[in-house]
């Protein structure tokens, strides 16, 4: 018997090649139909005659005519061969299943999307961080092998992880008795919302918070990453800028629906707002009617006495959502944050959390639990609380014995990085670009200003380099600056 397919398809196959030999038979026939060489209403050789022509069983054949019968290119009746449906020809490329169609221009983007893309954060640090990369912790430092013991324990509690939820409850009891006794918050453990970092549920407060059209309000200077997710919701950010106490509220005549601010350490000059600033806010927002989110990023490192209570813990009407991450004080790819919300909020939270997918793997959350309930996390943040105390010293010195009056140096009294103003005539943008392509990494001041900046200067991290290499970079970056005067 003439084979039917003969000239149409190419039927040999290899038996012990890579592919399985349905899937060959499967490809061959595929395309022969999306192509047109096996146009609508043709009959297919019958099973048996098929595996005859391919050379294989007709179980394998059989297996194929259900596959494509099920997938809709061919149609099959009781008692006759099967035939080619009715598909709109498709030219194939290089043999590939994936039909060519041209494009019909660029696919349209959401608002939202336009928003990130236009903004200028995050500061992208490609490769290895290297000094002087701000809001590393030293990964040298870390306790690894308790945090792998508490990994390792939480995976093999299956059952108590399969009953955990989306917040685990020994988490949010842990993780709110050690906020209560360092950042003196005010809390039940339910209002505790466990996400994937600080910047996640700095969203998800936006999200729940505001509408298109409302008013934020942001520290001038103070956190991009805030800034783009308030912009992202297709708010109004306004920068409100600072003075010795923080964020200036005297003379302000517009009502924001949200302030964005970080009292306890400020983002990025590392003020302190003090109580009576503290006090004129929580009232302001009382009066407008305004959400608070409260950045405690990393104030857990206080260098110069007991660190200052939380804003949340003074709050009296609930307007402060707070916000803290254990991305600074433990580990970058820990990836985990937390928030503080409102008590009645805690449901819709929960929900919004659920449907954005804002979730931390239990056993994470489980690791965490013990990794703070046995107290060590709290050991581990006295004991880099010394080491970052020593080491912003170091930088300090370092500096003003490389580079002098050319940097205004503020150390702060806590944290993992600080601000160096630049003398008249500098720029920032320009000098750090310098220091990238000297091996050296840096954030300038005036990106982190809404709108048009009144300064010059370098955000630089100290908490992840030891004393040697702090003692190189600032030599570096004093010969960088010489070169940018000179080249004036």
């Amino acid at each position: 018997m003439p084979t039917l397919l003969s000239g149409t398809i190419d039927l040999k196959f290899i038996a012990h090649g890579g592919v399985p030999l349905t899937r060959q038979i499967y490809d061959r026939l595929r395309a022969a139909i999306l192509s047109g060489a096996l146009p609508p209403g043709h009959r297919l050789p019958s099973s048996r005659v098929l595996a005859e022509d391919c050379q294989v069983s007709r179980n394998t054949v059989s297996s194929v005519i259900d596959q494509l019968a099920m997938e809709g290119y061919i149609v099959v009746a009781r008692g006759r061969r099967p035939v080619v449906a009715a598909i709109e020809k498709m030219r194939l490329i290089s043999g590939d299943s994936a039909p060519e169609r041209r494009p019909s221009g660029p696919m349209r983007i959401s608002r939202w999307a336009r928003q990130i893309t236009r903004s200028d954060w995050h500061f992208t640090n490609e490769g290895r961080p290297r000094p002087f990369a701000p809001g590393l912790a030293d990964a040298r430092e870390f306790p690894h092998e308790v945090w792998a013991r508490c990994l390792r324990r939480a995976a093999g509690h299956r059952r108590a992880l399969a009953v955990a939820g989306v917040n685990h409850p020994a988490l949010r009891t842990a993780l709110l008795d050690h906020l209560v006794h360092y950042r003196g918050v005010k809390a039940d453990a339910r209002r505790l919302i466990i996400t994937s970092s600080a910047q996640a549920a700095i969203e998800l407060i936006a999200r729940v918070v505001l509408n298109a059209g409302d008013l934020a309000w942001i520290e001038s200077p103070g956190y991009g990453g805030a800034r783009a997710v308030l912009e992202a919701t297709g708010a109004r950010v306004k920068g409100i800028p600072l003075d010795r106490s923080g964020l200036r509220l005297s003379g302000r005549t517009d009502r924001p629906r949200l302030i964005f601010c970080t009292p306890s350490h400020q983002y990025p000059t590392g003020r302190l707002m003090p109580i009576s600033r503290r006090q004129e806010l929580l009232a302001f927002a009382t009066e407008t009617g305004a959400a608070i989110i409260e950045d405690d990023y990393d104030s857990e490192f206080h260098f110069d006495g007991r660190p200052v209570v939380a804003l949340q813990g003074l709050d009296t009407s609930g307007s402060v959502f707070y916000v803290g991450t254990f991305s600074k004080s433990m580990l970058p790819d820990i990836r985990v944050g937390y928030a503080i919300v409102p008590d009645g909020l805690v449901e819709t939270f929960e929900k919004v959390q659920r449907h954005t997918s804002q979730m931390v793997t239990g056993a994470t959350q489980g690791a965490l639990a013990e990794f703070i309930g046995d107290g060590d996390y709290a050991t581990h943040i006295r004991r880099m609380t010394r080491i970052y105390r020593g080491r912003r010293d170091r930088l300090t010195h370092a500096l003003a014995s490389a580079v002098g009056e050319r940097l205004a140096i503020t150390p702060p009294a806590g944290g993992m990085q600080l601000l160096v103003r630049l003398e008249p005539g500098l720029d920032d943008c320009r000098l750090v670009a310098d220091l990238a392509k000297a091996g050296m990494m840096a954030r300038p001041l005036s990106r982190h200003f809404t709108g048009k900046a009144s300064e010059q200067g370098l955000f630089l991290g100290f908490a992840a380099w030891n004393d040697n290499e702090i003692d190189a970079g600032a030599d570096l970056l004093g010969s960088v600056i010489a070169a940018q005067r000179r080249g004036r």
